[in-house]
């Protein structure tokens, strides 16, 4: 059975051009770098309209070609964890992830940014029947949930600047302002952990923290899971053990690029 490292990302509903193009797109950003043919290959698409969309994703900063192969642009890339790929990030996570399950009883996340975007890339979920979890290689919107949020405070004061410049909703779940949502920003940064309640899944809670590199932010990791069991003792003890979680997981990055 294809896991989650073997299916190309963002399956859309709906086979627009759009679509395509960001599973492409999504598609290098997991797996670090690739060839035309490859993604050809992976994402069943002619070869002449990968061409087609990598033209337009080079002209706009997304992508860029080293060598014979496609890796992220310089618009999208943080500091330079790009050299950090998405299959390497699921291996080096992969451990302490099913360890942070075994410890809250509840489903462990890891994500990346991409581009404006929060794109989860590998979960473990909780073994209760009733559980929370998140949809593998979606995007989210990087205002929404702890995890995003993260993502986001973390991130060059040019993609904040960004997300800002195209608008937050003001109305429904998940309805915020511009100060506030800065204010809530600074906080993650200083205490360098970030709680979410119902956002953005209804009924949930979510906690997240920055997996840090010299040169930035190399992911987010999280625990999320629902509120009627995620009580103010389970809270305090994932404050203490997603710190951890993030220096192992770096920790393993390090060991398998040394590798």
């Amino acid at each position: 059975m294809p896991t989650a490292r073997d299916r190309p990302p963002e399956e859309a509903a709906e086979d627009t051009s759009f679509a395509r193009g960001l599973r492409l797109l999504l598609t290098i950003a997991d797996r670090g770098e690739m060839r035309a043919d490859e993604l050809s290959a992976l994402l069943e698409t002619p070869l002449s309209t990968v061409y087609r969309y990598l033209r337009t994703l080079t002209d706009f900063g997304f992508v860029e070609r080293r060598d014979a192969g496609y890796v992220l642009g310089p618009r999208l890339l943080i500091g330079t964890t790009a050299a950090v790929s998405g299959e390497a990030l699921i291996r080096a996570a992969d451990p302490t992830l099913r360890r942070l399950v075994e410890e809250t009883g509840e489903t462990a996340v890891i994500s990346r940014r991409v581009g404006l975007s929060a794109v989860c890339l590998h979960q473990v979920e909780s073994r209760h029947p009733l559980r929370v979890s998140l949809e593998l290689e979606a995007a989210t919107p990087l205002y929404a949930g702890a995890i995003s949020k993260v993502l986001l405070a973390f991130a060059p004061p040019d993609i904040l600047e960004e997300v800002m410049g195209a608008g937050l909703p003001t109305t429904g779940p998940g309805s915020q302002d511009e100060v506030t949502l800065r204010a809530e920003l600074a906080e993650i940064v200083t205490a360098a952990i970030a709680r979410s309640e119902g956002d953005p899944i209804s009924g949930s809670v979510m906690m997240a923290v920055p997996i840090l590199r010299e040169d930035g932010i190399v992911a987010a990791v999280g625990v999320v899971g629902p509120a009627s069991r995620c009580t103010l003792a389970w809270r305090a003890r994932v404050a203490r053990l997603l710190p951890e979680a993030a220096h192992t997981i770096l920790g393993s990055i390090r060991d398998g690029q040394r590798a």
